[in-house]
């Protein structure tokens, strides 16, 4: 676990996350060994949106616990799909878009306190504000608010890091996209506590 990831979530977690739920995760990173950097990164820039949200303690707790596993999902996901070096066919995609159910059964059986509701989130994460997202299409403030946060917060640093398929982008090229997206993919008010916070954040690209 990277220490500026101890730094983000709430300490009250910490005992949690070195126990055996966080086997998930290594059997993940095993797997696809990009993940667990970019969930160390999104936890910590979900937590931060989250503070401008108003969020209270328990919820940023529920918020990074869900940051930190909301790819676990992946394990269930074929080689030949979750290590494929470029695009992915409509087929493939379709087997991708399982991961957020696969995860929410996953963690749903772990021994957490708030598993039920870090299920939710991990669940959700990939909805869109407009309803066009998956798995389940849901719209506006029937996403709950910590995945409306995660998804925003996992767009932005997939976005900001060289994958296979894509190029990293610049703080700006991102931004600009993220403009494009508010209101419809992005929820405006997340948005709103997003662009208050970026430029300051150690998440932000150059």
């Amino acid at each position: 676990m990277s220490d500026s990831f101890q730094q983000a979530v709430p300490s009250s977690f910490e005992s949690y996350l070195a126990q055996s739920a966080n086997a998930l995760f290594l059997a993940l990173d095993e797997r696809d060994n990009h993940t667990q950097q970019h969930c160390d990164r999104v936890s910590i820039l979900a937590c931060e949106i989250g503070t401008a949200c108003g969020f209270s303690q328990k919820e940023l707790s529920v918020l990074a616990v869900g940051a930190r596993f909301h790819d676990i999902g992946k394990i269930g996901i074929p080689d030949y799909v979750l290590l494929k070096p470029g695009p992915l066919t409509t087929a493939e995609w379709e087997v991708m878009k399982m991961h957020p159910a696969k995860g929410e059964r996953l963690f749903r059986n772990t021994l957490h306190p708030y598993a039920s509701e870090i299920a939710t989130v991990i669940r959700h994460h990939h909805e869109r504000f407009d309803g066009s997202g998956y798995p389940d299409g849901l719209s506006g403030d029937h996403i709950p608010l910590a995945s409306r946060i995660l998804g925003l917060a996992d767009i932005y640093d997939a976005m900001a890091t060289t994958r296979p398929y894509h190029r990293a982008r610049t703080h700006r090229e991102i931004m600009d996209f993220l403009l494009e997206e508010d209101g419809t993919r992005i929820d405006p008010d997340v948005f709103a506590c997003f662009h208050n916070i970026i430029e300051h954040s150690p998440a932000r690209v150059a």
